[in-house]
């Protein structure tokens, strides 16, 4: 009995090292893949802008996107819900050649001026790494924990905020349940793959905030809630419409193709309209929030509404960086009536609206208080706190409210 429990020990110290030695690697791999992943959006971004003329091929470049993922992809336009299903067991793995679709596609949107993010790529392609290694580990359960670092691996890379990253992993696969036991594998896979990237030059998206924290009193407490409550709605509208325009342009337009052509046509007019206001990242919107510099009242709408139909339609991108501009946007707005500073409810709606529209909560206070300061984080939890009340339990992603069991996971 004894000699059997020493084995038994043994066989748990070695399955843990071996679970953490490739954590570290999908961190570095991570690292590597979001550098070369971001440095590329930012590049074709900057050639878009100089050219602003390339709007007109949007619905060629969405054509193509559609062509390449039909006759290549084999079901990879599934994007987040194929590492959802990996993580959580309806799917053996995260295929190796969604890394060079998804990259490919999401440059080509952003170069041509689809109004999305990279987010959603950068967690698909980290996952996608993780996956390469998991032949190495015997247990589901490991595999498991391997599959939600590589979640953190990607988010961390490519926005250098380690610590929102793990939690980000660990909150996001069901509604109201974090998993701890993947913490370690995580915690490591997020801090290399953050020094990888930043070593490699990747940035956060901003940096710090200069704004004073307000004195607690209850004017102060009611327009942080106001403020709570309106990213919470934000975020949830943002869900409704990203899932409710999937399934009716599925519906209206049956064609792929079409559908594509279509909507690419009609965002390309309506960059035109705007000068390219809120087509790719529209990080300036977001830049001049947190600045205190000028901006529209529906700047926040607009960008919502457009991403939310670029991303029905077939663009490949992500979801969070919109998200972290929609909400700076409409801190900024809110903040004269609220009477609060411009760029602290900038900062704040900034993790807020994420929180709402990714149904996570200690994530969102983490992204908040790594990019900005923690000097914020009562301000951040109580306006994350009520945003995320006021989301009823709604995602962007395909959350389910009770945990999988590890045994169901596929060998």
């Amino acid at each position: 009995m004894k000699n059997w429990l020493k084995r038994e020990s043994w066989d748990r110290l070695r399955a843990s090292v071996v679970l953490l030695a490739l954590s570290a690697v999908t961190g570095a791999l991570a690292g590597v893949m979001t550098a070369v992943f971001g440095h590329g959006v930012l590049a074709v971004t900057g050639v878009r802008e100089a050219h602003p003329l390339l709007l007109v091929l949007l619905p060629a470049g969405g054509a193509l996107i559609c062509f390449v993922y039909s006759r290549w992809g084999e079901g990879c336009s599934h994007g987040m819900a194929l590492v959802f299903d990996a993580v959580t067991g309806r799917r053996k793995d995260v295929p190796t050649r969604l890394i060079p679709l998804a990259v490919g596609s999401t440059w080509l949107g952003h170069l041509f001026g689809a109004s999305v993010g990279r987010e959603g790529v950068a967690v698909q392609i980290a996952s996608a790494g993780a996956s390469l290694l998991t032949p190495a580990i015997h247990t589901p359960r490991d595999k498991h924990r391997l599959l939600m670092a590589g979640v953190a691996a990607g988010f961390a890379g490519l926005f250098r905020t380690p610590l929102a990253a793990v939690f980000f992993s660990l909150e996001l696969f069901h509604t109201g349940v974090m998993e701890y036991e993947s913490l370690l594998p995580a915690v490591v896979a997020a801090l290399i793959a953050s020094a990888v990237s930043g070593a490699l030059g990747v940035n956060p998206p901003v940096s710090g905030l200069n704004a004073a924290v307000p004195a607690w009193t209850a004017e102060t407490l009611i327009a942080l809630a106001v403020l709570g409550v309106a990213s919470g709605l934000a975020g949830r509208l943002f869900v409704f419409l990203l899932h409710s325009l999937h399934d009716r342009l599925a519906r209206w337009i049956p064609n792929p193709y079409l559908r594509i052509v279509l909507v690419g046509a009609l965002v390309a007019l309506f960059g035109f309209a705007t000068a390219g206001r809120y087509n790719g990242l529209s990080e300036e919107i977001s830049a001049a929030a947190l600045a205190g510099g000028q901006l529209y009242a529906w700047d926040w709408l607009a960008k919502l509404c457009l991403t939310a139909v670029c991303l029905s339609a077939g663009f490949q991108g992500g979801e969070v960086a919109p998200l972290f501009t929609v909400g700076a946007a409409l801190g900024a707005v809110l903040a004269a009536p609220l009477g609060l500073p411009v760029d602290l409810a900038a900062a704040l709606a900034y993790a807020a609206v994420f929180a709402a529209g990714t149904n996570t909560f200690a994530a969102a206070i983490l992204v908040g208080l790594e990019l900005f300061g923690g000097q914020y984080f009562g301000c951040l939890f109580l306006v994350c706190t009520v945003a995320y009340a006021c989301n009823g339990s709604h995602s962007i992603y395909p959350q389910r409210p009770l945990a999988v069991e590890h045994g169901e996971h596929q060998d």
